[in-house]
C-alpha cells in the first residue's frame, strides 16, 4: 500500500468536534491486518432498538462483506447491533474464503457481545484479492468490546483510513419539536471513487428514533444528492458501503416527512462526501461542476460526470490551464442530448463561451486566474431545458500516479 507522506492541501484545518451519540460506543485496535502497530480495526456497538439502513456498491465484483451486509439490512429486530470495519485488506475477490472470513468475524463479535450474528455488519477496505487474516481481527475483539466508549468516534475515523491523508468527520445537531437530536459520521475514501450507490466506507450515527423503513428511504434519497455526486477517478470500488444507524436513545421520534432532520442528515452526508473529494489521491484542486439547461436532470448529471471524469479536463485543471475546449469535448462525448450552438461555459464568474462560440469579451488571462484557485467552479448551460445537476471532483496530478503505481508495495 502506498505510503502517504503529506496531508492533502485541501484538508480541513482540524478534525471536527463530534457530539456524543447516545446509544453508540466505539473502540479501535491494531490487529496487524497489513501493517504492524497500526490502528486498523474499529468496532461500533449499538443499543437495542437501533435501526440500521444502508446503500452499497453495484459492482458485479463486490466483496463478501458487502454481500453479507446487503442480506442483513432491513430485517426486523429489537436487538442491538454492531459494526466492525478493518483497513488494510478489502476481502474482495477472495471467493469462498472471503465468505468464511465474514462468518468467522461475525460469529466472534456475536459471541463476545451476545448479539445475534444477523445484527453484525462488517466492512473491509484495502488491497483486493488477498485473503483476509481474520484470526488477527478476532484476537482483538474481546479488547474492542471491553474498551468501547461513547467519545471514541474520532479514533474510529483514523482506524478505517487507507490511502487517506486525513480522518474525515461531519456532524450536526438539530432541535426538533420533541427535543434535540445529534448526528455524527465518519468516512474513508481517497481513490477508487466513482459512486454507484454511495462510495467508499461511510458510517453515520444518530440518537434519533427512526423506523428502519423510513430511515432507509431517507438515506437512499439523500445518497443520490451527495455520495452519488462525487468522483475522484471514475473507478467504482468493490467495497462501497454506507451504513446509517439510528439508536433512538434521545427518545425523540422522527417522522418520514421531518424536513429538519433530513436536512441535517443531508448536511452531514454532503460534508463527508466533499471531504472524500478533498482527499482525492494527489488532489490540489476541489472542483464543482454545474450543468444547467439540460433536457432533464438525468442528462445534466451525465454531462457533469463526463466533464468531471475526463482525464483531459482534470489534467488541464491540475496544470491551471483554462482549456475550455476540453469541456466542449466532454459534453460532446457524454451521449446525452446537446446542441453545439446553444452551449455556454463559465469558469467561476468568467463567461468563457456563449451559444457555441468563445465569448467576445473573454481573455485567456481571466480563465487562467480562475484556475489558480484551490476551489474552482465550472458551469455549463446547454440551453435545452430545465435539467440541472452538480458534481464534485478534483484534479488529476502526478501524485495520483505515484500513489497508485506502488499501491501494493
Amino acid at each position: 500500500m502506498a505510503k502517504i507522506t503529506s496531508v492533502s492541501p485541501l484538508a480541513p484545518e482540524r478534525f471536527l468536534d463530534m457530539p456524543v451519540i447516545k446509544g453508540a460506543r466505539f473502540a479501535t485496535a491494531a490487529a496487524g491486518v497489513k501493517y504492524a502497530e497500526r490502528t486498523d480495526v474499529m468496532l461500533a456497538l449499538l443499543d437495542p432498538g437501533t435501526s440500521v439502513a444502508g446503500v452499497f456498491t453495484k459492482s458485479a465484483t463486490r466483496s463478501a462483506n458487502v454481500l453479507d451486509c446487503q442480506a442483513k439490512i432491513g430485517k426486523a429486530t429489537e436487538a442491538g447491533a454492531a459494526i466492525l470495519v478493518n483497513s488494510g485488506n478489502s476481502n474482495a475477490f477472495t471467493g469462498q474464503a472471503g465468505d468464511a472470513s465474514v462468518k468467522a468475524v461475525c460469529d466472534a463479535v456475536a459471541a463476545a457481545t451476545g448479539l445475534p450474528s444477523s445484527r453484525i455488519f462488517t466492512s473491509a477496505t484495502g488491497v483486493i484479492g488477498e485473503r483476509l487474516p481474520h484470526d488477527r481481527i478476532n484476537a482483538r475483539i474481546g479488547e474492542l468490546v471491553a474498551g468501547a466508549k461513547e467519545h471514541a468516534l474520532p479514533d474510529a475515523a483514523k482506524a478505517i483510513m487507507t490511502t487517506d491523508t486525513f480522518a474525515k468527520g461531519a456532524a450536526a445537531t438539530v432541535d426538533l419539536s420533541d427535543g434535540p437530536v445529534s448526528i455524527a459520521g465518519i468516512a474513508k475514501g481517497s481513490g477508487m471513487i466513482a459512486p454507484d450507490m454511495a462510495t467508499m466506507l461511510v458510517y453515520i450515527f444518530t440518537d434519533a428514533k427512526v423506523a428502519q423503513g423510513d430511515l432507509q428511504a431517507m438515506v437512499s434519497r439523500l445518497n443520490e444528492k451527495t455520495f452519488n455526486c462525487i468522483t475522484v477517478d471514475s473507478d467504482t470500488s468493490t467495497s462501497d458501503t454506507l451504513l446509517v444507524a439510528a439508536t433512538g436513545a434521545s427518545g425523540v421520534s422522527v417522522a418520514p416527512d421531518n424536513r429538519a432532520f433530513e436536512d441535517a442528515l443531508h448536511r452531514v452526508m454532503r460534508g463527508l462526501a466533499h471531504q472524500v473529494v478533498r482527499d482525492g489521491e494527489g488532489a490540489t484542486k476541489f472542483v464543482t461542476v454545474h450543468v444547467t439547461g439540460a433536457q432533464n436532470d438525468a442528462d445534466a448529471k451525465t454531462h457533469a460526470l463526463s466533464i468531471a471524469n475526463s482525464p483531459l479536463v482534470k489534467t488541464a485543471i491540475a496544470g491551471e490551464d483554462p482549456n475550455w475546449g476540453r469541456i466542449v469535448m466532454a459534453v460532446g462525448k457524454s451521449g446525452a442530448a446537446a446542441d453545439r450552438d446553444r452551449l455556454s461555459i463559465c469558469f467561476g464568474d468568467v463567461k468563457v463561451a456563449e451559444k457555441g462560440w468563445v465569448h467576445p469579451d473573454y481573455r485567456e488571462e481571466q480563465g487562467a486566474a480562475v484556475m489558480k484557485a484551490q476551489e474552482i467552479e465550472i458551469t455549463v448551460d446547454l440551453g435545452l431545458g430545465d435539467g440541472a445537476a452538480t458534481i464534485w471532483t478534483c484534479d488529476l496530478t502526478h501524485g495520483y500516479i505515484a500513489i497508485n503505481a506502488d499501491y501494493r508495495s
